[in-house]
């Protein structure tokens, strides 16, 4: 008898918390909400510090581009059923076009779910190379993730080319976040989308596989986080071959366009954006889509960061920019943020 009682005593000291922050939970939506995150974090932590081990594993094997698919399954698998959170994807198919530029909208930490349910084999991450020599750097390199040099213009752009040059060779794809930081609101809308990750497709001629997430704002914001279903939308392929670097700001208005659209089309609880909220217009580029080639750089252009004009945000002034951590309503730009997304939006008057 005092066996059995030494064996299901531990088990009752441990479930007596468990129990607590449920009956903790149920009872206040505040509480509830500071409870799931921190579970939210702790499984995500606890997940990326145990499959280190399948990083290195996969690395030995030559694998090392299917690290980031398998880590994002084994967190989707956890968090799914332990906050009853799933996510519905439309169109899967089109992810399994190699090599490619993914791009998705962000919202919140919430997207590491997203990222978990959508990510393809053989795909990696973009980051800045300073990450490299983060205490996330090795399991970053074993990973396969492509560092990009941004401390001045040359070095960027050539980052981007090599960047380019590697995916295509290896037939890998990348995950980017191109709004540049989070944007969760009410409304059904999106930030300008920055140019690197389009410098990076049109660079390697591959195509761009947006992803858009419905607003799930219903779902999860501060002081909410309720169970439900993600509706995700794979758009068919844009393809890049032909562009040029003065195509690239015509092209990104035009990639948020759809996305944009598409994320009213499937945010069946946000509301659209109100008139006030528009973003300021896009100015059309010089130089559109067409069969004619561009004009000859002048050298000035040629020693732009992202080529566009010698206004455009460059990728060192992007830099310092982030180093402000300005905030807003939608969110902060975070090192997270910065260490996902390339930098360079289409000009605004």
């Amino acid at each position: 008898m005092s066996f059995i009682v030494s064996l299901f005593k531990p088990l009752a000291y441990i479930s007596l918390p468990v129990l607590f922050l449920r009956s903790l939970s149920n009872s206040s939506p505040v509480a509830r909400y500071y409870i799931r995150a921190v579970a939210y974090a702790g499984t995500l932590v606890s997940v990326a510090s145990g499959c280190i081990f399948a990083a290195i594993g996969y690395s030995l094997a030559g694998k090392k581009y299917d690290v980031n698919n398998f880590v994002a399954k084994v967190f989707y698998g956890a968090v799914s059923r332990l906050f009853n959170l799933q996510v519905e994807v439309e169109g899967e198919q089109y992810l399994d076009m190699r090599p490619a530029v993914i791009m998705v909208n962000h919202q919140s930490m919430l997207d590491i779910l997203i990222v978990g349910r959508c990510m393809p084999k053989q795909t990696t991450i973009v980051s800045k190379e300073s990450l490299k020599f983060s205490p996330l750097g090795p399991f970053m390199a074993m990973s396969g993730t492509v560092f990009l040099n941004r401390g001045n213009n040359v070095k960027a752009v050539k980052s981007l080319n090599d960047a380019g040059n590697l995916i295509k060779k290896d037939k890998i794809s990348t995950w980017i976040f191109p709004e540049g930081t989070r944007h969760l609101s009410p409304e059904s809308d999106m930030l300008p989308l920055k140019k690197g990750g389009f410098h990076l497709a049109v660079t390697a001629g591959i195509p761009i596989i947006p992803i858009v997430v419905e607003n799930y704002h219903h779902l999860y914001h501060h002081g909410v986080f309720n169970e439900g279903v993600i509706k995700v939308k794979v758009l068919p392929p844009i393809p890049t071959v032909g562009l040029t670097s003065a195509d690239i700001g015509q092209l990104a208005i035009s990639v948020r366009e759809q996305m944009v659209e598409t994320l009213h089309e499937i945010s069946s609880h946000a509301t659209p954006p109100s008139a006030k909220k528009e973003p300021t217009p896009v100015p059309q580029p010089q130089v559109a889509f067409s069969e004619k080639p561009p004009a000859s750089p002048t050298p000035s252009s040629q020693s732009s960061a992202l080529g566009v004009s010698a206004s455009t945000t460059s990728l060192a002034s992007s830099t310092s920019t982030v180093s402000t951590r300005r905030s807003s309503e939608n969110g902060a730009e975070t090192e997270e943020d910065e260490g996902m997304i390339l930098v360079g939006r289409p000009e605004s008057q």
